[in-house]
């Protein structure tokens, strides 16, 4: 199981991890929850469903959020980067997309960005994924154990 992997290596490096997350509502930060010993590893989360919680809880600019959009890149980058400040962890997820049915501000259904925020700096993932809602939303979690994993195991 993915997640078991993630709280393997996060225990093994001594490491926590925080969540900022928009489209997947919670998903990933209860994914974590989820796996024995996660309580040594996951420090919170922030659910971030609403463009005004992403600045006001997640602190993402008011200027990116004007101009990119709650959907985009610097959205995701900033997200990680609040979830670990302000949850106090090792390593911050950022997860917005557009789970559908139908596209948001421009973007299709399916795209997705992932930002991570760690010890050595940050990184945006862009996504494609398909299906209906629900797949995309566990699409997007997966993705983002996977990547979280290979980052802390520095692949």
């Amino acid at each position: 199981m993915p997640a078991a992997d993630l709280v393997a290596a996060l225990t093994a490096a001594r490491l926590t991890v925080a969540t900022a997350e928009s489209l997947t509502a919670g998903l990933l930060a209860a994914a974590i929850a989820g796996i024995p010993g996660a309580s040594a590893v996951l420090r919170g989360g922030l659910i971030v469903y609403a463009t005004d919680l992403k600045h006001d809880l997640a602190g993402v600019s008011t200027d990116t959020l004007t101009s990119d959009g709650p959907v985009a890149a610097s959205t995701a980058e900033q997200l990680a980067v609040g979830a670990r400040l302000r949850c106090g962890a090792d390593w911050g997820v950022g997860l917005t997309g557009v789970a559908g049915p139908d596209p948001q501000d421009g973007r299709e259904v399916g795209t997705v960005f992932l930002g991570l925020a760690g010890p050595d700096g940050t990184a945006v993932i862009r996504l494609k994924l398909s299906g209906d809602r629900w797949t995309i939303r566990v699409g997007a979690v997966r993705a983002a154990i996977t990547e979280l994993v290979r980052s802390i195991r520095g692949g």
